[in-house]
């Protein structure tokens, strides 16, 4: 499959560069690195790079706009490039790269693959216990709202940001409706796959923090995360 992977950036010029040098040896795919005016300078980084590698694609924005856009531009800009499957990662080193095999293997048969840290196999590195607590109860109480509302969504780690997605799955959500824009893009997408007929696959993953840099959380991405299960509706298809 014609393999695309999008990496939001904001000051990520520590981790960037090899980053992309693993994933690109780890899997045959193009890179996109979708970077919001970054003032450590994670733009030109990439640039140096694109001189050596006709994989590494770069789309700049002028100004921080927040992860779900960056995102909603990657999977555009994706589309348009007509690319089969797209991963998302961070661009942190988070995410580890050698899983990156085992979710081109998953998506084969599948339509979105989710990295879980919260089923068998899965887990997390290197987290103090309050931001395991945080990650753990902001699930909890997600999953909690949504299967109320949808029995259907049946995701075990439903902020985790680790994802796979089929060309087609993407082009069949209606992604100008998005509402998130911090970390609760990634329940919002689940709710939205689910809500169409889709039926996300957890892969397990080992989650660790990051290699450089500063967490991105504030506390209005929290609550936004709070107050979006409540907002999201099902879908009721046309009769």
């Amino acid at each position: 499959m014609k393999t695309l992977v999008v990496i939001p950036t904001y000051n990520e010029r520590g981790t960037i560069v090899q980053l992309i040098l693993e994933i690109c040896t780890t899997i045959a795919c193009d890179v996109l690195i979708v970077d919001d005016a970054s003032p450590d300078g994670t733009a030109a980084a990439v640039r140096e790079l694109q001189t050596s590698s006709d994989a590494v694609h770069l789309l700049e924005r002028p100004k921080k706009q927040g992860l779900g856009t960056a995102y909603l531009a990657g999977f555009s800009w994706a589309l348009e490039k007509n690319y089969e499957a797209i991963i998302q990662m961070d661009g942190d080193f988070s995410h580890d790269p050698k899983y990156l095999p085992s979710f081109m293997d998953v998506i084969q048969g599948h339509e979105v693959v989710v990295g879980s840290r919260y089923i068998p196999g899965g887990g997390i590195e290197n987290w103090r216990w309050h931001r395991r607590l945080l990650s753990r109860v902001a699930n909890w109480y997600a999953n909690t709202i949504l299967r109320h509302k949808d029995p259907r969504y049946t995701v075990h780690d439903s902020t985790g940001g680790y994802k796979c997605w089929r060309a087609s799955v993407l082009r069949a959500l209606p992604l100008s409706q998005v509402q998130s824009d911090g970390y609760s893009f990634q329940l919002e997408m689940n709710w939205l796959a689910v809500q169409h007929g889709f039926s996300p696959y957890e892969l397990p993953i080992r989650f660790r923090d990051r290699a450089a840099g500063a967490s991105k959380i504030s506390k209005s991405v929290i609550a936004e995360a709070a107050f979006l299960p409540w907002r999201l509706k099902k879908h009721h298809p046309p009769e």
